[in-house]
């Protein structure tokens, strides 16, 4: 609501009066959209204190570690839901009841299986491709296969369309994996929860039945709801400006793929398990620790702090309970897994850490918790990107329902001014 005014005072101008925004909860926003039509604009690289739109999906606080999910506190999610139902509150706004969530979890289990001629799709990529790249891909061409439905301006062509994203994402990411190692692909099963179906896909063979361990299940469901979304991140904006040109669902969430595999936006789990690699053993730690604490070092302890939560990762108290339980289970030792576990009770015990509030964070125990499964790094984004598709799915629908205003941001020109053109080359 605009209930108050901020006055901005130009030199030998006229004030300008503009509207003051107050959100549920934040921070209060200036409305700066009438500078343009009074010749001038903003400057803000990054967007960072600058609102995109307004959305009623998901809210951070990161100086309070608070992030809520249609008002819903993330540990609450995490610890008491699983991942179909967060799904059902990040697209419809409420908990379903018993039924809605039958209805929703056996919609999206009965559509898993994607068309059989995707499987020769994949025999155009190069076996040894990364798993993103053939994602990607695989996503964006999705829309060559189920194009009955992709008028964005149809609300129940938006419907369809998110249940086969969110029913068909973690078949195409199993796919991706088992290409890459050289072994038949595994058909979905009706029988099994969604976390429980991909681990299936990813590990069963025809060889010999795999039984889903349920620690396991259980992890990777909560892997999936802590990452299912993050607000006005630079893949949900990216899908946010793909969708705001009226572009077909497969393309927008191939944008926000494509965004994420970046490695400052999904690859901070990845990072941190190389960072463990290089650390190799326990007795290296204290030369690595003295690297981080030295200003004029370039080295970076990665899993540890975070750029929105600047004082706990709401996320990481339940993935860490999470990666103990899964590790645990299993039983494993090995030296990445002793770095690892000596790094965290440094990080919550040494005062450098404590001060600086450089607590491990999500990334740190994901990696953890997925290298214990047994799944590769080049797997461990794309593991995001099926977590996170529903987010960005929410988000998609959220502007076609709202009205769309396709997105166009200015730029602080810093080139040449106007100049005459002489050619070399016609003489």
């Amino acid at each position: 609501m605009a209930d108050k005014k901020a006055t901005l005072t130009l030199p030998g101008e006229a004030d300008i009066e503009l509207d003051m925004l107050s959100g549920t909860l934040g921070l209060e926003e200036i409305d700066v959209r009438i500078l343009g039509s009074k010749g001038y604009f903003t400057f803000d690289p990054g967007f960072t204190s600058t609102a995109s739109c307004e959305s009623k999906i998901t809210y951070i606080d990161g100086e309070k570690g608070i992030l809520l999910h249609r008002g819903f506190p993330i540990d609450q999610l995490a610890l008491h839901s699983n991942y179909l139902e967060v799904c059902y509150i990040l697209l419809n706004g409420e908990a379903p009841t018993k039924e809605q969530y039958e209805e929703f979890s056996t919609i999206v289990t009965r559509h898993t299986m994607v068309h059989e001629q995707i499987h020769h799709l994949f025999r155009g990529f190069r076996r040894d491709s990364h798993p993103m790249a053939v994602m990607c891909g695989v996503t964006g061409a999705l829309a060559a296969f189920y194009h009955d439905a992709m008028d964005v301006n149809i609300e129940r062509h938006r419907e369809i369309a998110a249940f086969r994203l969110l029913s068909k994402m973690p078949t195409v990411a199993a796919m991706c994996y088992k290409y890459s190692i050289g072994q038949p692909f595994v058909y979905p099963r009706n029988d099994l929860s969604y976390a429980g179906n991909f681990l299936n896909m990813m590990f069963s063979t025809p060889c010999e039945e795999y039984v889903v361990n349920p620690v396991l299940e259980r992890a990777m469901d909560r892997i999936l709801i802590l990452h299912a979304d993050h607000e006005q991140n630079a893949s949900t904006s990216t899908v946010r400006t793909a969708g705001s040109s009226g572009a077909n669902p497969f393309a927008c969430i191939a944008a926000g793929i494509a965004s994420l595999w970046g490695p400052a936006h999904g690859g901070a789990n990845e990072a941190c398990l190389r960072m463990l690699e290089e650390i190799h053993n326990v007795d290296h730690i204290p030369d690595f620790l003295r690297r981080a604490k030295d200003k004029n070092d370039s080295f970076r302890l990665m899993g540890f702090g975070h750029r929105v939560y600047k004082n706990y990762d709401p996320r990481a108290t339940v993935m860490r309970e999470t990666c103990h339980e899964v590790l645990k289970e299993l039983g494993m030792k090995d030296d990445l897994l002793e770095v690892a576990m000596e790094l965290e009770h440094i990080a919550l015990n040494d005062p450098y850490f404590i001060e600086r509030k450089l607590y491990p964070n999500v990334d740190f125990y994901s990696g953890l918790i997925l290298k214990a499964m047994g799944i590769p790094t080049s797997m461990f984004t794309v593991i995001f990107a099926m977590a996170r598709t529903v987010g960005w799915i929410a988000h998609w629908k959220e502007m076609h329902d709202d009205g769309i205003k396709i997105a166009r941001p200015r730029q602080l020109y810093t080139g040449y001014d106007q100049r005459d053109f002489k050619s070399a080359i016609n003489k």
